[in-house]
């Protein structure tokens, strides 16, 4: 499911990035394969097995247990933010970490059903993700890479998504799917169908909320996404106890609560920060000559033609003088 999400957001990249060419008669942006192993490979590494192990969970736990787990990846990008210094440690951030946390504990208390392999499944996930999360931060917000717009990011992602998944494929399901009637064994032609319907509607969504991802990093940080993303999970727990009868008590609404307080005091805090601070792309060198209007390079280059014009007279001057 992952891999065929992989390619139909790959597919789709491509075919976005050619309508914008088009558009705008502006080539788009492609990495050298020096700058595409050694500063995309482990982004797209950590961002495969994130996805892939999250949706493998799905297999052995709740949407409970998992939202509740996966939670614990606000305290993990926290922590690599730190270690980056993509942000600055200050007792406001720690306090929003800690409301939304316990208040996500709270929320899937006595709730869930425990299994220990998917709950080290949606762990492993969490640590990787805080890695992704991160790593894509740098990414995007290098303006040397020319990485700034999602479509671009995505493009490049995605095959080295794909190569590092495909080997967990070929070992855990890649000889049982190929035998199996749900694949080259088909007998009845509605349930292949169903099943690509399924997962062609699943990629679109998956193409859509990696978008909006990464929009969102590239204009704020990995941290202020891990923490909206709360909402969704609040969004999917509520879902669950609506659709699939989970039964919440009221510890579990206190975290809700809390978990919306947490939410709230970051966009609060975020939206007051933002005011003073400066655009988070790494900006060209003041002195770079990208950055000089043609008329002032060009009246620079006449000074500079001119000075060594005085020199030339200066020294045919001092010649004939002696």
């Amino acid at each position: 499911m992952t891999l065929v999400h992989l390619t139909i957001n790959f597919c789709l990249s491509a075919l976005t990035r050619r309508a914008m060419q088009c558009w705008t008669g502006k080539p788009r942006i492609i990495l050298g394969w020096t700058d595409y192993l050694r500063k995309v490979a482990p982004t797209a590494l950590a961002t495969a097995l994130d996805i892939g192990l999250s949706n493998w969970s799905f297999l052995f736990i709740t949407i409970s247990l998992y939202t509740m787990t996966k939670s614990s990846a606000v305290l993990f990008i926290l922590l690599f933010s730190l270690v980056f210094k993509l942000e600055e440690p200050n007792p406001f951030l720690i306090l929003v970490v800690l409301l939304i946390s316990s208040g996500l504990f709270m929320f899937t208390f006595e709730s869930t059903q425990f299994n220990p392999k998917g709950f080290t499944m949606v762990l492993l996930a969490s640590f990787i993700g805080g890695i992704r999360w991160t790593l894509t931060q740098l990414l995007m917000q290098k303006a040397e890479l020319g990485l700034q717009n999602p479509i671009d990011t995505m493009y490049h992602l995605q095959p080295l998504m794909f190569l590092g998944l495909f080997p967990l494929f070929l070992y855990n399901e890649g000889l049982s799917l190929s035998t199996s009637e749900k694949l080259f064994r088909v007998t009845e032609l509605s349930p292949l169908l169903y099943s690509l319907a399924t997962l062609s509607i699943g990629g679109l969504l998956a193409f859509g909320l990696g978008f909006s991802e990464f929009l969102l990093v590239s204009r704020t940080s990995s941290l202020t996404l891990s923490i909206s993303g709360i909402f969704k999970e609040v969004c999917t727990l509520l879902l669950a106890a609506a659709l699939m009868g989970d039964k919440m008590n009221m510890l579990n609404w206190l975290g809700f609560a809390v978990c919306l307080c947490g939410i709230s005091l970051h966009v609060g805090l975020k939206t007051y920060y933002s005011k003073n601070k400066g655009p988070s792309l790494r900006q060209l060198n003041s002195k770079s000559p990208e950055l000089e209007l043609p008329l002032l390079r060009q009246n620079k280059d006449d000074r500079d033609d001119s000075a060594v014009e005085y020199n030339d007279e200066d020294e045919e001057q001092e010649i004939t003088l002696h």
